[in-house]
């Protein structure tokens, strides 16, 4: 696999989730190397697991007291595209929702085109699994010779359990995760806006559950657990290579994402030519 970037810039404005605040993001190519950047104040914020700061309701990168919050819908869009380079220059502290998905900044990857940077890019692979755990919360690296992900979700009524097995790829990813939108409970919506988040969350931009089931027509009958293998897929691409192993997440979040991405990138780092074992 080859190194790649944006043949083109593109740009958007749009409300920030949490903190409903009106921000501009313009994301734009980058040589091979570079890696994914965050820009903000004029600060460079690499989009690698060490810089994660938080992880409790969305992935928060941060350096030197700057931060940008919200980036794992991005940064799904560009990984399950296999953009590998790319600088994003934010005005504000939270990358807008959007629709709630991938799917916008899918279709302008789509728009500006890919250009392949000739380099060859880095591959994770493994000859014995990773196991992080939290309680009964589980996200595991296993052996093998492409990327695929299992995801397995269990919530209260009414989503209740969902599965979904896929071997990512720009195509799959493109029909069968990143419409996925971001989700949650009417009564979790309305405690979290009066703690001051959840600002710029609507109808428009994530599904509702209540009691009875969801305020809005579903783009899949497990579209829940689709939107968890967007999220995860956004924060494994903190790991700044393709990881050539199977995931299976049961119950994760960002937490226990963030944690596996730092085992992956520790062995990266080992060995940055082409290839990682675990031990």
């Amino acid at each position: 696999m080859t190194e790649k970037t944006l043949a083109a810039s593109f740009h958007f404005s749009g409300v920030a989730l949490h903190t409903g605040a009106q921000v501009d993001v313009e994301v734009s190519p980058a040589a091979a190397g570079v890696g994914i950047v965050f820009v903000r104040d004029g600060i460079e914020i690499p989009a690698v697991a060490e810089r994660v700061v938080e992880t409790s309701r969305a992935t928060v990168l941060g350096l030197g007291g700057t931060t940008v919050s919200t980036v794992e819908h991005l940064l799904s869009a560009l990984f399950g595209m296999q953009i590998g380079n790319a600088r994003i220059t934010i005005s504000g502290p939270e990358v807008p929702v959007v629709d709630g998905s991938a799917q916008w900044f899918v279709g302008q990857i789509e728009r500006v085109g890919v250009r392949d940077l000739g380099v060859e890019r880095a591959n994770v692979t493994l000859d014995a699994p990773i196991v992080e755990r939290d309680g009964d919360r589980l996200i595991v690296a296993l052996p093998a010779d492409r990327f695929s992900v299992r995801c397995i979700v269990d919530f209260p009524h009414p989503v209740g359990s969902e599965y979904l097995a896929l071997t990512i790829d720009e195509a799959t990813y493109a029909r069968e995760v990143a419409g996925a939108r971001t989700f949650g409970y009417l009564h979790e919506v309305e405690a979290l806006r009066a703690r001051g988040l959840a600002q710029g969350g609507s109808l428009e931009n994530a599904v509702v559950f209540g009691p009875d089931g969801p305020l809005q027509t579903l783009r899949w009958s497990n579209e829940v657990v689709r939107h968890k293998m967007l999220d995860l897929l956004g924060d494994l691409a903190l790991v700044g290579a393709w990881p050539q192993c199977e995931i299976v997440a049961v119950k994760s979040g960002h937490a226990l994402h963030a944690r596996m991405s730092s085992r992956l990138r520790e062995r990266l780092l080992a060995n940055p030519l082409s290839e990682v074992s675990s031990s």
